[in-house]
């Protein structure tokens, strides 16, 4: 799988990838002005997740336009009651005009509606959400929600990129970045309780996302941060979209550092997937086995436009390889696993 070390353009004229592979730092540059797609199939997302497993919380916000039609949404987990609140809007024909930024480390995004409003502005260092909703609800019937929360990144930390295309159509690419490990802090009021952050043990999660799609696509994708033995420990796993025989996504993260693992399955009971997981690669690096706690689920028929969704949060056990063959074992570390179905 080939590593990219440094810069270069994403797409040439034509469209299709300069260069398929993976890195640990996003070296691809976004230039839309060589996508070969009309504006309706371009798809720019960035989605964080922020996790408290000390505390049994966690916060989640999604930001994306599809073309078609912009998402946003807020979503509040309560580990201790294993439930989640969620809020969400929808734009139709966004077609590109959301200004999401061209890179994963400077920007702004900006969001508001009637029922919410997110604020994300991002530099080399610091990642700060700023978010409110009036009518957000609890489980027992309490409104609203307002909080800020910033993500530091710290300078050495790499990152998981990858670019790719899919085998029926190479105009049709998936440029991504996920990055782990982020220490949280600040917090938010929801129905009236406080929820801070500790940023000595809470962590986020970035999913930065760019490209042209194909119409229908399932994808599995698993990430965590947290810490080992006091050392900053992270995952990304995942497969499915797009062609992945030029580089997988699946990584580890340790004391900030990419390790690199080939081909990860699955293994599902999608009649309950409140049912243990389980996750084995190819090359006998990583064994967990995955507890589930929260299924957000959601669905979505708009006719042509169609999602199935399971996210589901829990607990890993098992043991992973880094590259040097050092084992790292893990016990009840906290993260999430999901498989989505789309059309759009």
């Amino acid at each position: 799988m080939p590593e990219i070390k440094s810069p270069l353009p994403l797409l040439k004229s034509d469209g299709t990838i300069l260069e398929e592979g993976w890195a640990r730092a996003p070296h691809w540059q976004y230039n839309r002005e060589n996508i070969a797609a009309g504006k309706w199939r371009i798809k720019e997302w960035d989605y964080y997740s922020i996790l408290s497993p000390s505390q049994n919380f966690g916060i989640t916000f999604t930001t994306c336009d599809l073309g078609y039609i912009g998402l946003y949404a807020i979503c509040f987990l309560d580990f201790s009651k294993r439930s989640f609140s969620q809020i969400d809007t929808m734009t139709f024909l966004p077609l590109g005009t959301s200004g999401f930024p061209e890179t994963s480390h400077e920007g702004n995004i900006s969001f508001s509606d009637s029922k919410l409003n997110i604020e994300i502005s991002m530099n080399a260092t610091e990642r700060k959400i700023r978010f409110s909703s009036p009518s957000m609800m609890t489980k027992d019937g309490k409104a609203g929600m307002t909080g800020e929360i910033r993500l530091t990144e710290p300078n050495n930390l790499e990152s998981m990129n990858i670019a790719t295309s899919w085998k029926e159509n190479r105009k049709a690419f998936y440029y991504n970045t996920k990055i782990n490990c982020m220490p949280a802090k600040g917090g938010f009021e929801f129905g009236g309780k406080m929820y801070q952050f500790d940023s000595t043990t809470d962590m986020g999660a970035l999913d930065w996302g760019r490209g042209v799609w194909t119409y229908k696509n399932r994808w599995y994708w698993s990430s965590a941060s947290g810490y080992v033995n006091g050392i900053p420990f992270g995952f990304n796993l995942g497969y499915g979209f797009s062609d992945r025989s030029p580089a997988s996504e699946n990584v580890i993260l340790y004391d900030h550092k990419i390790h690199k693992l080939d081909l990860v399955h699955f293994e599902i009971d999608t009649n309950d997937y409140l049912k243990p997981w389980k996750f084995t690669s190819n090359d006998d690096r990583l064994t967990l086995e995955f507890t589930p706690n929260v299924d957000r689920n959601s669905s979505l028929d708009l006719f042509f436009l169609k999602s199935v969704q399971h996210q589901v949060f829990g607990k890993f056990n098992g043991t992973i390889k880094l590259d040097d063959g050092k084992t790292i074992v893990l016990k009840d570390f906290f993260g999430f696993a999901e498989d989505v179905l789309n059309w759009w």
